[in-house]
């Protein structure tokens, strides 16, 4: 099958040879590069959509990952380290650190990934900064997580799924604290949060967090928020208040998003069990 024309920006690596539309072993499964037409890459990791990278490291295609930028961008215009330190749990591509790494040259970023062939052929095949703009850590995020020193990050980032849900150890009032001790005083927590209609799993995971942390939120479309479909929300934890302006900020997005109001998270945390 022809390969679409290569466009003269690309997420590829200069020189990497990416087996197209093959799936490769790894060490969890196999993973699947397919280039899209506009030069972009998806990454499916044992068939699911995992990761997108595009040849501008600024374009975010999973919306959630927009959102998240958003906030980490808001989070990081306030005072605080010229030279910002992030963490991620959940590599997989690193679209993400990449798009981070783009806006903010200074910052210093680890990603953990539990599959060493994934991290290998991500860091072979794609246009990624290299150490120590972003190293990738290859290993378990709930262990990764509890290794980490006090008061070591200004952001950190959850994007972890074993199927289609969240390993419980990383969902537990445990790894909660474990993030807050982690994080700077004022530091921002993100969790990419799949949750099913008609479960408590949204709910849950804000009563955790919210026994942990001072403040907690939700970015989520409407119908997410209430539970009526399936969708991916973003989840936001600080000792501090949630960044200024996110609100107006997400209503650029193409998506119709929202930040829940103080209301609405109340109610969802008071629905809500906290995770042992």
């Amino acid at each position: 099958m022809p390969r679409p024309t290569r466009h003269a920006s690309t997420a590829v690596r200069e020189g990497a040879v990416v087996p197209w539309d093959e799936s490769v072993p790894i060490s969890t499964g196999t993973v699947t590069a397919r280039q899209e037409t506009d030069a972009s890459v998806l990454l499916e990791v044992n068939g699911v959509p995992s990761s997108h990278l595009h040849p501008d490291p600024r374009h975010l295609v999973f919306e959630y990952m927009r959102w998240m930028d958003l906030a980490i961008g808001l989070h990081l215009e306030e005072p605080g380290a010229s030279t910002p330190q992030i963490a991620h749990l959940g590599g997989a591509g690193c679209a993400l650190p990449r798009a981070l790494a783009a806006a903010y040259p200074r910052a210093r970023q680890i990603a953990v990934e539990i599959d060493a062939l994934l991290a290998e052929q991500v860091r072979s095949w794609f246009d990624l900064p290299r150490s120590p703009a972003l190293r990738i850590r290859v290993g378990d995020a709930a262990q990764v997580l509890s290794s980490w020193r006090d008061d070591r990050f200004d952001v950190l980032t959850r994007d972890v799924f074993s199927g289609s849900v969240t390993p419980p150890a990383l969902v537990s009032r445990d790894a909660a604290a474990h993030a807050h001790r982690v994080l700077r005083p004022g530091g921002l927590y993100l969790a990419n949060s799949a949750a099913p209609p008609g479960t408590s799993v949204l709910a849950d995971e804000l009563a955790t967090l919210g026994a942990v942390f001072t403040t907690v939120g939700v970015i989520a479309e409407p119908a997410h928020l209430s539970g009526k479909r399936r969708g991916n929300c973003v989840l936001l934890a600080s000792d501090a208040p949630l960044p200024p302006g996110l609100e107006r900020a997400l209503r650029s997005d193409p998506v119709s998003v929202r930040l829940a109001t103080d209301d609405q998270v109340e109610r969802l945390r008071r629905r809500g069990s906290i995770i042992e």
